[in-house]
């Protein structure tokens, strides 16, 4: 059956799902119900438990399934120890379902599931070699990968019921009150995890600092916690993330940058009280920059920010220039350190940020959200999954999601290397064309046609390049040529879902 972005889903992969085909970017009003975890009461008693072991033994069995965060980033010992455990003690059939998968973590994972631990995955993403292999059928039930907002609302649903949540915490006291704030592997916000830990029939804290009871803030609450493990360090704090964020220096990315910018201030949406989410590569922290200086020489202040936190976002909070910072996840410690001393730095969950099935998510409010593409085609569908090989290389992460904003602009060179961006169709579509108002590159921009309004207003810009999409597709071509023509087998190793649960694309299997 094709779907709205002319994706042929195999009528298999709907049937095993129990699942629809993409077909508008409009989720609705939909009455959801919510599912509750089971909860077994417990006394005043200390929750610390001595090994993984002990608690693996108490929580965990064949066929269930078991979340993580990934906040820890590449600095995260936590998956790791676990995963060791549960594929030492000989368990098997369980379901990963991590927020997403880091480098770190890949080869403990290809090991489980060649051993037949792990024979299912959702995620929002994954990379590297375990890309690489569940490229090549390693696994063999599809992976789902779903946006942030989506496994908010696969989880609250029931979707994706948790059996067991092992979260890593830099500090807990004894009976399970965390946050991500303090400590020596301190990341910020919990973001992430705070869904798994409201849902999740059992909860496990790992942490290598126990407080004084009661610890506060809590973002984790004792109420919600079944056991707290201390081991020895749960993080590397200096992979985590990096110190004082440099901005770039390359002139196609600034380049990039300074015509995002061009785009944002000579559009409607740029204004007193606007709002805003950038990213954290390079060209996205050069947007922020630029962006400040024209809000400092309009004196316009922002009425927030969202998303993943850098360092140049908060230091627009303490300027001034931003009255709020709303933060599912920071990227460097300038951005993790500064929670715990502004109150206007405000924690959210998953749900909070990005959920479209619940009362009121933050994309909901966005007017800009600048956004990054592997590739972009001329229908402005997005490409964040596969890389021109065909092989699973990123995440969804927020890109679905932050994509509902009034004026969602991807930003991208051209080319990469010898590789173009911007192609007749892309490989895996992950964000719907519908969604996408304008596109970057360091040669020009080009507009959604149906956004007739940005077409006129932004033709008025002196000196903004301006072409069809396909015209730049065509000046990438001429620089790179046409890629050869990739080989796949007819078998799906993952599904993409769109933020509503409907498949918007599959991937198949890489042939050799």
């Amino acid at each position: 059956m094709k779907n709205k972005v002319n994706i042929d889903v195999p009528d298999a992969i709907l049937e095993q799902l129990d699942d629809s085909v993409f077909e508008s970017t409009n989720y609705g009003n939909p009455e959801i119900q919510r599912v509750g975890p089971k909860v077994r009461a417990t006394t005043g008693e200390s929750k610390v438990q001595s090994s993984i072991d002990d608690v693996l033994s108490n929580t965990l069995k064949d066929g269930m399934t078991i979340s993580f965060h990934h906040h820890f980033r590449e600095g995260d010992f936590v998956f790791n120890k676990v995963m060791r455990k549960i594929i030492d003690m000989g368990y098997q059939n369980l379901t990963l379902a991590p927020s997403s998968l880091t480098n770190v973590m890949n080869d403990i994972v290809i090991e489980a599931i060649k051993k037949g631990v792990v024979t299912n995955i959702t995620s929002s993403g994954m990379r590297g070699t375990l890309g690489d292999a569940v490229s090549h059928g390693i696994l063999k039930n599809p992976v789902i990968f779903r946006s942030h907002g989506a496994r908010a609302r696969a989880i609250e649903s029931g979707e994706i019921k948790i059996d067991v949540a092992f979260l890593g915490v830099p500090n807990s006291d004894e009976m399970g009150n965390a946050n991500g704030m303090n400590g020596d592997a301190a990341f910020g916000s919990l973001g992430y995890a705070l869904i798994d830990a409201q849902y999740a029939d059992k909860l496990v804290l790992i942490t290598d600092t126990i407080m004084p009871y009661p610890n506060t803030p809590a973002s984790i609450k004792q109420t919600q916690v079944d056991y707290v493990v201390k081991v020895d360090k749960v993080g590397d704090p200096d992979k985590i993330g990096s110190g004082a964020t440099r901005f770039t220096k390359d002139p196609k990315e600034l380049k990039i940058a300074k015509t995002v910018n061009d785009v944002i201030v000579n559009s409607k949406y740029f204004k007193n009280d606007f709002s805003f989410q950038t990213g954290s590569g390079g060209a996205a922290l050069a947007v922020t920059r630029f962006l400040r200086e024209a809000m400092v020489a309009q004196n316009f202040k922002a009425s927030f920010a969202l998303g993943g936190i850098t360092k140049p976002t908060v230091d627009l909070l303490n300027e001034g220039l931003v009255n709020r910072v709303m933060d599912v996840q920071d990227f460097d410690k300038g951005a993790a350190s500064s929670m715990k001393l502004s109150p206007n730095q405000q924690e959210i969950d998953a749900s909070w940020y990005a959920d479209p099935a619940n009362k009121g998510a933050m994309v909901d409010k966005l007017d800009v959200a600048i956004l990054s593409a592997l590739e972009v085609d001329t229908n402005f569908n997005v490409n964040v999954m596969s890389g021109s090989d065909g092989v699973i290389r990123g995440a969804i992460g927020g890109h679905q999601d932050a994509a509902t904003a009034k004026l969602t602009i991807i930003s991208a060179p051209l080319v990469r290397g010898r590789i173009a961006t911007i192609v007749p169709k892309v490989n895996t579509v992950i964000t719907p064309g519908d969604s996408i108002d304008v596109v970057v590159t360091e040669v020009g921009i080009a507009i959604n046609p149906k956004r007739t309004d940005l077409v006129e207003q932004l033709k008025q810009v002196p000196g903004l390049p301006i072409y069809s999409i396909e015209e730049l597709q065509q000046k990438a071509e001429k620089i790179v040529g046409k890629p050869a023509p990739l080989k796949f087998t007819d078998r799906v190793v993952a599904v993409a879902e769109y933020r509503d649960g409907s498949v918007i694309d599959v991937i198949k299997e890489v042939a050799d």
